[in-house]
């Protein structure tokens, strides 16, 4: 009797999200998750590597709210819901993803994770309805995200002001005071758990998708 032989398995690549979902990184959907994954998502997945010299370390969730803070900061007249939900999920593939990749890694990784990333960045797009950044738009916000890194290496990892400029070679200074302290209050920059880190995105987000 001649043995059969067995067809391989096909290749998972999808992964089951919060709210039981299932979302498939190759072939990702606008339909794929709840609003909740994405928070939770978020508020699991850790900037720094992880690394903090806090008791927890730093969420992406809360990194886009101390973003989406500076540009309300910075622009108190500009009341465009639109644009604070696009500052809100700048990193949203992230939490899709569960994987904030550090940057001394990002060139080893090649072109194929950018293109997942880039799949990943699309979808989120599509559902939100986020039109892409214009060069005007991008330089605000690309100063905002540098600033919100240059103070939680220093403020949450332990980087100096000078380590931040030299090693870092991010050119911007780090806040002294906390602007998500004076919105939430509690201990200025210290990282918050996932569940609160969650619950607070997924407020804003609502929020501002109700404004649409």
């Amino acid at each position: 009797m001649t043995a059969t032989r067995e067809e391989p398995a096909p290749q998972r690549a999808w992964v089951r999200l919060y709210s039981g979902k299932r979302l498939d990184l190759l072939n990702p959907t606008p339909f794929d998750w709840e609003d909740s994954d994405l928070a939770m998502g978020l508020a699991r997945t850790y900037r720094w590597g992880g690394h903090s010299k806090w008791e927890l370390p730093l969420s992406v969730a809360q990194h886009s709210l101390f973003v989406l803070a500076l540009r309300r900061r910075w622009s108190p007249d500009a009341d465009d819901p639109r644009a604070d939900l696009r500052e809100l999920l700048h990193d949203a593939d992230e939490g899709l993803l569960g994987f904030d990749c550090i940057s001394v890694v990002k060139p080893f990784l090649g072109p194929a994770f950018r293109a997942l990333t880039a799949s990943l960045e699309r979808v989120v797009a599509l559902r939100y309805g986020l039109a892409p950044w214009t060069s005007a738009q991008r330089r605000p916000h690309k100063r905002a995200d540098r600033i919100a890194a240059a103070s939680e290496a220093v403020h949450v990892v332990g980087w100096t002001p000078r380590e931040v400029r030299a090693t870092l070679r991010i050119p911007h200074s780090p806040l002294e005071l906390d602007p998500l302290a004076a919105i939430y209050g509690g201990t200025p920059w210290e990282p918050w758990a996932p569940t609160l880190a969650a619950e607070r995105f997924l407020f804003e987000l609502r929020a501002l998708c109700a404004r649409l």
